[in-house]
C-alpha cells in the first residue's frame, strides 16, 4: 500500500469507462488502501481508481471527517438541484460552479463484497456523483456550462501541470456529459 501518482487531465485513462470489479480479493483491498492514502495525502474529498491509472469501478471519499469507499456504484439521484463550487485532483487548483443533485443514494459493495448503501446530501452527494462520473469516463468540466467550460479550458491551457501532460503526448478531449441531471446539463 502506497501513495500513487494522480493522473491529470489529458491522460486517456480518465476518459475511459472503468470495468466492474469481479474479484473481491487482497489486490482489491490494496487498491482501496492506495486510493485512501493517495486521497488523504493530496488532500482531496474523493478519488476514483482511474485517477491513479486503474480502470476499475472503485472510489474512495473523505467528507465531514468520514472515510468511505464504494465498488461498482449505482446512483439514484434526488430531484432537487444544488449549484456549488467543485474541483478535482486531476485538475489541480481548478474550481468551478457545477450543478449536481442535492441528494443521492449510492448502492454498491465494500472491499469484502458486502452490499453497501450510502445516502448523501449536499457535499457528500456531490462527491458521490463526481467520483461515479470518473468511473464512467466523465470529468467535472464536462458538466460545466459552455461559458464556464471555455474559461476552465483557458485556465487549464495556462497551467504548468497541463503543459507537462501535453509534453507527454496526452491530448485532452472535452465533451458534454451524456448524463444529464433531469434534462438540465447547463
Amino acid at each position: 500500500m502506497s501513495i500513487q501518482e494522480i493522473r491529470f487531465f489529458g491522460d486517456p485513462v480518465l476518459l475511459t469507462p472503468a470495468s466492474p470489479v469481479v474479484d473481491f480479493d487482497k489486490e482489491l483491498r490494496n487498491l482501496v488502501e492506495d486510493l485512501t492514502q493517495t486521497m488523504l495525502d493530496a488532500p482531496g474529498a474523493g478519488l476514483a481508481a482511474p485517477q491513479i491509472g486503474v480502470p476499475l469501478r472503485v472510489f474512495t471519499w473523505h467528507v465531514d471527517d468520514v472515510l468511505g469507499h464504494l465498488i461498482n456504484p449505482v446512483l439514484t439521484l434526488g430531484e432537487e438541484i444544488q449549484d456549488g463550487e467543485e474541483g478535482c485532483l486531476s485538475f489541480p487548483d481548478l474550481r468551478y460552479e457545477t450543478k449536481r443533485a442535492l441528494h443521492t443514494v449510492a448502492k454498491g459493495f465494500n472491499m469484502f463484497g458486502e452490499p453497501v448503501v450510502v445516502e448523501g446530501s449536499d457535499f457528500l452527494a456531490r462527491a458521490l456523483q463526481h467520483e461515479t462520473d470518473h468511473l464512467d469516463g466523465i470529468l467535472f468540466i464536462d458538466r460545466l456550462t459552455p461559458e464556464n467550460r471555455k474559461l476552465a479550458m483557458k485556465e487549464i491551457r495556462e497551467s504548468e501541470w497541463f503543459n507537462l501532460e501535453t509534453e507527454k503526448g496526452n491530448t485532452p478531449t472535452i465533451k458534454a456529459s451524456p448524463h444529464t441531471i433531469f434534462g438540465r446539463n447547463s
